[in-house]
């Protein structure tokens, strides 16, 4: 492990993200393309690869936490199938969540086939752009019951012992032994914010924040009865398939709001996919960076940071319910967060070495 930790040190920051800046040059190359076929000038053709430029930047600032999350998860899983996540998984989250969610939202929205969502996507943007935005509020209830639930679930954890904000962690790792207290804690929550809907949307938007919830249940169940199984079978490391599954819908949860969002920018399908597929591949990349360097490790407080920065953006997306918040604010949010978590982090190691060098 030594060895490895070695090698992946002296690793330049260029190896990590060689193939995310290939994709970024391929990924705005057709993006240019793709602006002259659909204007036929110079400009149109320039106004298409900036959006494009755009969406991987938001997409970069509103998953940089996810990198994190995953990079946390991935650490406990066996090398094959950090392999797979990082690899299947990655086509799983650029294709499945930039181009195949944002269609099947329409077909079922729309009660229309995949084939006429693709064609409505094609032929008439502004039309598929406006049933994606009609179905924001159930996406926003499903997607902030689930990321306040992974969030949560860190801080409400008996085994937790490194805190950052004392007061509020210790108080939450106290409280961690009751059953369902992170249940109870997003139920109130989303009661509370259904309270201010009006009632047609309130049962839409209890519904889904249900389903959200739900969905993190069977996740964690269905996940921890696949990894008990392979590891029965074939005597495998914690981790494997149900560990693959989570971080596969957790990527899900936080794509939503990109995924809503980038059509504040661009009404077509096929731009949005290239922009948000480009800082998919910078998530992967950072990913890959934090598990070999051991980042993690070394910076003590940065997972915490990742986490606060997720239970803020589960509050966005059901604030998101009640009015419009700029992508822009969501990004800079969770990256002050992480930011302030990585400064006391270094502040911590410093505080420690000085502690060490007085000792010798």
């Amino acid at each position: 492990m030594q060895t490895d930790n070695a090698a992946a040190s002296g690793k330049g920051m260029l190896h990590y993200f060689k193939w995310a800046f290939i994709v970024t040059l391929i990924g705005l190359a057709l993006g240019a393309g793709l602006g002259w076929q659909m204007t036929g000038t110079l400009g149109g053709m320039l106004s298409v690869f900036f959006i494009c430029a755009v969406l991987a930047v938001l997409e970069i600032s509103l998953s940089f936490d996810n990198a994190i999350v995953n990079a946390n998860k991935l650490k406990t899983m066996s090398p094959v199938w950090q392999h797979r996540f990082l690899t299947w998984g990655i086509v799983i989250a650029v294709f499945g969540m930039r181009v195949i969610f944002p269609l099947l939202i329409v077909v079922i929205a729309a009660g229309i086939g995949p084939w006429q969502a693709l064609v409505l996507a094609a032929s008439k943007p502004a039309d598929y752009a406006a049933i994606m935005r009609d179905a924001h509020l159930p996406i926003a209830a499903f997607g902030g019951s689930f990321l306040m639930m992974v969030g949560l679930s860190f801080f409400f954890d008996h085994e937790k012992d490194v805190h950052w904000v004392q007061w509020i962690e210790a108080t939450m790792q106290r409280y961690s032994g009751i059953r369902g207290i992170e249940v109870a804690v997003v139920l109130v929550t989303v009661l509370i914010f259904s309270r201010f809907l009006r009632p047609e949307d309130s049962q839409v938007f209890f519904r889904a924040a249900i389903w959200g919830l739900l969905t993190f249940l069977l996740v964690e169940v269905v996940g921890g009865l696949l990894d008990h199984s392979q590891q029965m079978l074939s005597g495998a490391a914690k981790g494997g398939l149900g560990a693959f599954l989570y971080l596969e819908v957790l990527d899900a949860s936080f794509s939503f709001d990109g995924v809503i969002g980038a059509f504040a920018l661009s009404q077509n399908l096929f731009v949005i996919a290239i922009g948000l597929g480009i800082g998919a591949m910078y998530v992967r990349s950072m990913t890959i960076m934090l598990v070999e360097q051991g980042t993690l490790t070394q910076y003590r407080y940065l997972e915490h940071g990742a986490f606060y920065a997720i239970i803020a953006l589960s509050i966005i997306m059901f604030l998101q319910s009640l009015f419009h918040i700029p992508e822009v604010v969501t990004g800079l949010g969770g990256a002050a967060l992480i930011g302030v978590s990585l400064w006391s982090s270094i502040r911590w190691n410093r505080r420690v070495g000085d502690s060490a060098d007085s000792a010798g």
